[in-house]
């Protein structure tokens, strides 16, 4: 599909070639043409000088044919406004919005225009990776029944096969983060040094599995 990215800073830049590599055309607009330089030298897609939220630089940048369109610059009011021109004007269903406010993001949200608060999720990142508890939770569904959530487990773990996890607790081990990447678990999946363990679980078990895991195992 063919997307459009209003902001060529390191969001937008990784964002557009990311985009590249699964074969998908591109547009990237920025005030800035100097800012055209952190996109790589085979860079095939369109770049546009220019202000994100102007119908004709839209225009140019292919907003009628665009599938999705991303207002990642660095400054909140031109995000939103691009975005709803985007999504208003030329009926681009796919928006996203780059939002560093988190006040200002649950506005947006409210408005049907989906936001990427950036201080509120690096805030959210470094709360699990420093508490050794009470993880905040990544996903509930709507009846606040079930929540998924990144749980600090004991260094006695490691060792250990993802369906101990299952069995000690009655959760789910939905996935790993190794190395930066995510890691569906199998039966037989070991838990390795360094392995961030996420698990789908009873809200109103949340506390004492954390707690579980926060312990070294007993024996199964």
């Amino acid at each position: 599909m063919h997307v459009v990215i209003m902001g060529c800073g390191r969001v937008g830049s990784t964002l557009a070639r990311t985009l590249e590599k699964r074969s998908h055309t591109v547009s990237i607009i920025d005030q800035s043409a100097d800012s055209f330089r952190r996109l790589s030298p085979n860079f095939s897609g369109r770049t546009i000088t220019g202000m994100g939220f102007d119908r004709e630089v839209l225009i140019e940048a292919g907003i009628e044919d665009a599938e999705a369109f991303a207002a990642v610059s660095n400054g909140d009011n031109s995000n939103i406004l691009a975005a709803r021109v985007a999504r208003e004007n030329f009926g681009v269903e796919n928006v996203v919005a780059r939002i560093y406010d988190p006040g200002r993001a649950e506005v947006y949200q409210r408005l049907g225009i989906p936001t990427v608060g950036t201080v509120k999720w690096t805030v959210d990142q470094m709360v699990r990776r420093l508490l050794p508890s009470g993880s905040e939770p990544e996903w509930r569904d709507p009846s606040a029944t079930v929540r998924l959530a990144e749980v600090h487990v004991h260094p006695d773990w490691v060792g250990r096969v993802a369906l101990d996890i299952e069995k000690a607790t009655n959760s789910r081990v939905a996935f790993l983060t190794r190395l930066g990447e995510g890691l569906l678990p199998k039966a037989d999946t070991v838990i390795q040094e360094g392995d961030l363990v996420h698990v789908v679980m009873l809200e109103r078990e949340a506390a004492a599995i954390e707690s579980q895991l926060g312990a070294k195992p007993e024996e199964l």
